[in-house]
């Protein structure tokens, strides 16, 4: 059995704790268009505050059309509160319909390029099939397969969710463009000043 140790990305105490100070002042966002690029998160999200960084978090389980997220770094915590008491409390576009934001507080294990804790030790060992660790290796496996599956099945059922959503949106859009074409046919052809005058109803010239 080949045993080995690495202490990885061994942090010191004041880097750790300006890591932890960069996750307070981040905001984790969620639900967003994959069309959506860094330039128009921080214009959508400048309105809160200075956007300092904008990372992209990569999705390893799937490839198509899905929500992506990013962490969002501001220039202060109380920023990023504002952040997630915002979108928390009204829907919130970023890049078009018809996918709201979601936002909330970013955690430390979110990024990637995240230090091990000061004196923490990372180890790596191969296990053989009689190892007692063997059998808790193979669940954990198992369970990543499973987590996967599940992911896969979440994100269909939410993609038509939002065809669905898309669909009743576009209707609606059509119905109000086809209700200002009307409303703007009466006036451009004189119908609704001739009917204010038959009905002696007082109108504003410049309304026609």
């Amino acid at each position: 059995m080949q045993i080995f140790t690495c202490c990885w990305n061994m942090a010191s105490e004041a880097e750790y704790s300006a890591f932890e100070e960069k996750v307070r002042r981040t905001v984790y966002l969620d639900n967003l268009s994959p069309q959506v690029t860094e330039p128009v998160v921080r214009k959508a999200i400048s309105q809160f505050g200075t956007v300092k960084n904008v990372q992209f978090i990569p999705n390893y389980l799937e490839t198509k059309n899905i929500p992506v997220s990013a962490l969002v770094e501001m220039e202060n915590p109380r920023q990023a509160n504002a952040i997630v008491s915002e979108i928390s409390h009204r829907p919130f576009m970023v890049g078009g319909i018809p996918r709201p934001v979601r936002a909330r507080e970013a955690k430390p294990e979110m990024f990637e390029d995240r230090p091990a804790k000061p004196g923490r030790k990372i180890e790596f060992r191969w296990v053989e099939t009689k190892d007692p660790d063997f059998e808790v290796a193979n669940k954990l496996k198992q369970l990543a397969k499973d987590h996967a599956l599940e992911v896969d099945i979440a994100l269909n059922q939410q993609l038509e969710d939002e065809e669905k959503l898309a669909e009743r949106q576009q209707g609606a859009l059509k119905a109000n463009h086809e209700k200002y074409e009307m409303i703007n046919g009466v006036i451009t052809d004189g119908t609704a000043k001739r009917l204010a005058q038959h009905y002696h109803i007082p109108v504003a010239d410049e309304c026609f």
